[in-house]
């Protein structure tokens, strides 16, 4: 059974994010400015604290509850990408992820 909401699908490579030298960051994939573009315009409002958005993503057999965040330099929203996915579906950096969210 899908989960509620509007579905996106997406594919993005898998890269890695900091916003310091002092941080370990995350693993993240972008979605494409158009898609973030639709996406910032009908659910802005929605929006919590520094442009978090709730949703449940899914890529290959793993779905969880996560969030994206608008990223204002990059001009698009970040899915992070949790160590258990990562290991569950064997995604790597720089590789191509195939993933649908529904907000």
């Amino acid at each position: 059974m899908e989960p509620n909401g509007i579905k996106c699908e997406f594919s993005s490579k898998a890269y890695h994010y900091s916003t310091s030298a002092d941080m370990v960051g995350w693993t993240i994939v972008s979605l494409s400015k158009e898609l973030s573009a639709e996406i910032r315009e009908s659910f802005k409002r929605e929006e919590q604290g520094w442009g978090r958005l709730k949703a449940t993503a899914k890529t290959g057999g793993s779905e969880w509850q996560t969030a994206i965040w608008f990223d204002t330099k990059l001009d698009t929203y970040m899915l992070p990408i949790k160590a258990a996915i990562r290991k569950k579906e064997n995604i790597a950096l720089e590789q191509v992820v195939d993933v649908a969210i529904w907000i």
